[in-house]
């Protein structure tokens, strides 16, 4: 996979599974790494979670050019979602750069506290002071907007276990707008998700089940933090969006599965997508590209 995006706003996924890591011989086409994806705008590396999917990301830019500056933010710290933190290569790196935003965790610790004793102690092997890059904390409160030199970052809470965060990035006119780990309520659609959605040239959209698997009696998902496709398909046509990207796919949902899905959001909405590893989608023409 290349992490050279040569639009000047372009999405790379890089992990697109929920809840654990899904290897093996069916899940070879759409991945089996967990959350993570980078936005490549403005010539900088902005990274979203660090699930499993962020080693394989950290390997290939340790080939770019050096020194690495990247900012990552979280939309929450569950395990699916930093996984990938404490194994992230251009960490151990003297002269790379990371800038780290996120909610300070329910329990009320700091960023930088979460990291050195949840993240990396006692589950890591290598402790915060092992990581030789500059690594600076930034701790941001849910529902308010700053910007990064000339982007904007506007951000939401979504309804998830343990509180999430949403992120919409704007640069140049054009939006991305990063929903993941969310569910929807059973009697009206999210005033959030569809403020954070409007008019988006792309919206990534936790879709981890169909509704018969979210209503099926014998195994309800109810309250588990997750939505459906066909809650994507109703929030991308509410909120005007252009194009939509299904994302945190149930580890159980197999390639053929989601060859099928695809198909079958198609039909309900033709300018959507199902992610998959190493898929880059040019945010300002919708192009998609795979490796």
């Amino acid at each position: 996979m290349e992490t050279s995006l040569t639009p000047d706003f372009a999405v790379q996924f890089w992990g697109v599974r929920g809840s654990i890591p899904a290897p093996g011989k069916e899940t070879v086409r759409y991945g089996g790494n967990t959350s993570c994806i980078d936005i490549h705008v403005a010539g900088k590396h902005l990274i979203f979670d660090a699930g499993t999917g962020l080693q394989v990301l950290g390997t290939q830019l340790m080939k770019e050019q050096q020194p690495i500056l990247a900012y990552m933010f979280f939309t929450h710290y569950h395990w699916d979602h930093i996984q990938g933190f404490p194994f992230f290569t251009p960490a151990f790196t003297k002269g790379n750069r990371f800038h780290i935003y996120g909610a300070v965790p329910p329990d009320g610790e700091s960023m930088k506290q979460h990291f050195l004793e949840r993240v990396l102690h006692p589950n890591s092997p290598v402790p915060l002071g092992g990581m030789h890059a500059d690594i600076q904390f930034y701790e941001l409160v849910c529902g308010n907007s700053f910007t990064i030199d000339d982007i904007e970052f506007e951000t939401g809470p979504l309804n998830h276990p343990n509180n999430a965060m949403g992120y919409r990035v704007t640069w140049g006119g054009h939006s991305v707008f990063y929903c993941t780990d969310t569910e929807h309520f059973p009697d009206r659609m999210d005033e959030h998700v569809l403020h954070l959605a409007r008019n988006a040239d792309l919206f990534i959209y936790d879709a981890m089940y169909t509704d018969e698997e979210y209503h099926n009696p014998k195994a309800p998902k109810y309250g588990w933090g997750h939505s459906t496709w066909q809650e994507a398909v109703k929030l991308a046509k509410a909120s005007g969006v252009k194009k939509l990207v299904i994302f945190h796919h149930d580890p159980i949902h197999n390639d053929d599965f989601l060859d099928n899905l695809e198909v079958t959001v198609r039909q309900e909405f033709p300018n959507s997508i199902l992610a998959r590893e190493g898929l880059r989608i040019d945010v300002i023409t919708g192009n998609c590209h795979l490796p």
